[in-house]
């Protein structure tokens, strides 16, 4: 969607980095952006000690003031990836806010390090964290198996977006609005609307609140 990354100049991080798609994991090519998201949710983590969450598909979303439940959840980074022409091979781009201040910020939805306290990070050591928790990632995708199942049972673990209802704004300019259930074993976000459910494999995400849990819907 033509989408690009603006922020002030040494305010934050942005790295790109390519992975070849193995032959027999194209069907899977899904989970590449939401390992992504796990990657650098990871990274905030290790390296700045923000707990984040994941908004599906890769947004990571942390709270300024964790200790109160009802803080709201603000994204800190976000995650494009692009499919090279022809196939074969996937760009990931990321990026994650260090230093802005809150009149930096292109929306009131969005937080750095520094308004969460804990901007005094060496961004070198976030990119390297990151990176070495995507390859880790990557390989476990890569070898499917348990290797991939076990990746997919940590994303859902991370998900914020599985129990709110929420409204999926499409590419071809629809909206869904629904109740998330869950994420599919190919990564997609299952919805359900009256008694019907949609897998959406991509879309921006609106969570609106929290819905009824039921059973069954964990996939």
């Amino acid at each position: 969607m033509a989408r690009q990354w603006q922020a002030p100049s040494c305010a934050s991080i942005a790295v790109s980095c390519v992975v070849p798609v193995p032959v027999d994991r194209t069907a899977d090519v899904g989970w590449l952006p939401l390992l992504s998201g796990m990657a650098m949710r990871q990274a905030l983590a290790d390296v700045a000690y923000v707990a984040g969450r994941l908004k599906w598909p890769n947004d990571v979303l942390v709270q300024e003031q964790p200790d109160d439940p009802e803080a709201p959840w603000l994204k800190i980074s976000g995650v494009l990836c692009e499919m090279v022409r022809g196939g074969g091979l996937v760009v990931i781009g990321a990026g994650a806010n260090i230093d802005q201040t809150r009149a930096e910020l292109p929306v009131e939805t969005a937080t750095s390090l520094a308004l969460c306290g804990t901007g005094n990070v060496r961004r070198e050591d976030v990119i390297v964290r990151y990176l070495g928790v995507l390859a880790d990632l990557y390989r476990a995708w890569s070898g499917g198996g348990t290797g991939l199942g076990a990746m997919s049972a940590a994303y859902r673990s991370f998900c914020l977006t599985i129990g709110l209802e929420v409204d999926v704004h499409q590419p071809d300019g629809r909206v869904a609005r629904g109740s998330a259930t869950g994420v599919d074993d190919t990564g997609r976000l299952v919805v359900r609307t009256g008694g019907s459910s949609t897998a959406h494999a991509a879309g921006d995400v609106i969570h609106l609140r929290r819905s009824q849990p039921a059973a069954g819907n964990t996939a």
